[in-house]
């Protein structure tokens, strides 16, 4: 039997305060929202994602891999973004079944109102309460953490 690496007592620290102050971060910016009347955080997730793409769209599956999204959860959350007007999707010339998915122009406008308040509740529950070089060193420990490693 190999021995199993167990996390030091700061690593647990750090664990633990990364999983709650994200959650709270979330917690109140999803709250932002509701309080102004728009869709969740998801929502603009996935919209913001469509928008960089362009008019090309993103395909399921790309959307997927750039929010994290589970494939059941884009699913359903595609539905009801389409049934909102906000995204359309369109068929793949090549892939019978396959779909592209646009935002549409009332997608883009959510889009920017939500951004409006989620971009306040960055500035105000992030950036007000760290410096600047206190914000690029988190960030840049943060990237360290990712898979694979941020470069920037």
């Amino acid at each position: 039997m190999t021995e199993t690496a167990m996390p030091s007592p700061d690593a647990i620290k750090v664990w633990a305060r990364l999983m709650r102050v994200s959650r709270q971060l979330m917690e109140r910016a999803e709250d932002a929202l509701k309080e102004d009347g728009l869709p969740p955080l998801a929502w603009y997730d996935v919209l913001h994602e469509l928008a960089e793409a362009g008019e090309g769209g993103l395909r399921p599956f790309q959307l997927i891999e750039r929010t994290l999204f589970a494939q059941y959860n884009i699913s359903r959350l595609l539905a009801r973004l389409e049934a909102d007007g906000l995204v359309e999707k369109l068929p793949v010339a090549d892939d019978g079944r396959g779909q592209t998915i646009r935002i549409t122009a009332r997608g883009r406008e959510t889009r920017r109102r939500m951004w409006a308040v989620y971009g306040r509740s960055i500035a105000e529950l992030v950036g007000a309460k760290l410096s600047l070089d206190e914000l690029s060193t988190v960030s840049a420990l943060l990237g360290q953490l990712r898979h694979p490693p941020a470069a920037d």
